[in-house]
């Protein structure tokens, strides 16, 4: 059995409810809407803290809006959602703002990855998103079957610096868009410039103040610890 195949297979034994198990899979949470969830939206906490929801538009690496996105927003657990909130505080003080590309994920979302990783006719987006890279490498380091971000304390974003008056604010240099599947996306990648790495470093300490760790493969992605629920993950919609 192929590794599409086999993950997508996965994803819906999750989907049927399977509970927890010893090698670590997770339970999916039964809950049907973001409140049951625990889920909050951070702009309930951060009123106009910048989005630019990928997966809810076209503007992806699956070149279309993904599966279980209703809507441009970000949501997270309550934890999370005020650690961030906290981050983005804090960097106004320095006229600095945070812009926020993914927060939740739902597990169907993540299917929809997989299936598209296992179609291996639509290339559409690979100039962009993984120029350097054989689709068929997507899987696994890049595309999990199961997500940290469907368990609702993980959040993909980048760092804007403003102008004195913060009227106008852009996005710090980073070295790579995001969603770009290669070593150049690597935090300490060697391959950045130094200013780069500057800015990569200017955002993962204002992260790390409030308790989120960077994983080492994407400069964007961050995760609460330790996670409220780390054996849970959800599948409500984001709408």
């Amino acid at each position: 059995m192929n590794s599409a195949v086999s993950s997508t297979l996965f994803l819906a034994a999750l989907l049927l409810g399977t509970e927890a198990t010893a090698d670590g899979t997770p339970t999916l949470s039964p809950a049907k809407t973001a409140a049951q969830a625990g889920l909050v939206d951070i702009r309930q906490l951060a009123p106009d803290i910048a989005e630019d929801i990928k997966y809810a538009g076209s503007d992806n690496f699956v070149g279309t809006p993904v599966d279980g996105y209703l809507a441009p927003k970000c949501f997270l657990l309550k934890p999370a959602a005020e650690a961030l909130a906290r981050v983005e505080r804090d960097l106004r003080a320095q006229h600095r703002r945070l812009q926020i590309f993914d927060c939740y994920r739902p597990a169907r979302a993540v299917a929809h990855f997989v299936r598209w990783a296992g179609d291996l006719s639509d290339q559409r987006t690979k100039p962009e998103h993984y120029p350097d890279l054989d689709k068929r490498a997507l899987l696994g380091d890049y595309i999990a079957p199961v997500s940290g971000h469907s368990r609702g304390a993980t959040t993909d974003l980048t760092l804007m610096q403003c102008d004195a008056h913060d009227t106008h604010c852009k996005p710090l240099d980073m070295g790579t868009s995001f969603d770009y599947f290669g070593t150049l996306a690597n935090t300490e990648s060697p391959k950045a410039t130094s200013a780069q790495h500057a800015n990569r470093e200017l955002l993962r300490a204002a992260m790390e103040r409030e308790g989120f760790r960077n994983y080492s493969m994407e400069w964007w992605h961050y995760t609460l610890t330790p996670e409220p629920t780390p054996d849970t993950i959800y599948d409500v919609p984001v709408q």
